[in-house]
């Protein structure tokens, strides 16, 4: 059984930036993929970035581009996500994902494309 951990989050001032941590654990970790999403009250999960594991490929939500980095360092079984020049619309719970299956983009870009979640962590942008 795979672990997904969050932190990093907090309360934040518009233009401020904040890194996520998502630790993984479990016997076996070997994702295809990981990747992050953000759900804000009363709105649906949205895409927000996603790398490949092994190969390091990135995926970014058009809102976040140019501002939000995602890396992960496959040592640690850890991802990241570096968010500069945070928004008050970036307000959200944050979570990671890992991924099994294949890479495909349309999974990658998809919530239902991941076999496992973090509980997520609190972002915060206030104006």
């Amino acid at each position: 059984q795979v672990q997904l951990v969050e932190s990093g989050g907090g309360l934040v001032q518009a233009g401020d930036s904040l890194r996520l941590s998502c630790a993984a654990s479990g016997r076996t970790f070997s994702p295809s993929a990981m990747g992050w999403f953000r759900q804000a009250p009363g709105k649906a999960r949205e895409f927000v970035a996603a790398i490949t594991w092994s190969g390091g490929i990135t995926y970014y939500g058009d809102s976040v581009k140019g501002r939000f980095t995602i890396s992960r360092d496959n040592t640690k079984n850890t991802l990241y996500l570096q968010m500069n020049g945070l928004k008050p619309e970036d307000t959200a719970v944050y979570h990671c994902g890992a991924r099994d299956g294949v890479a495909l983009t349309s999974f990658l870009l998809n919530s239902y494309g991941y076999n496992y979640w973090g509980q997520g962590t609190q972002v915060t942008v206030s104006s």
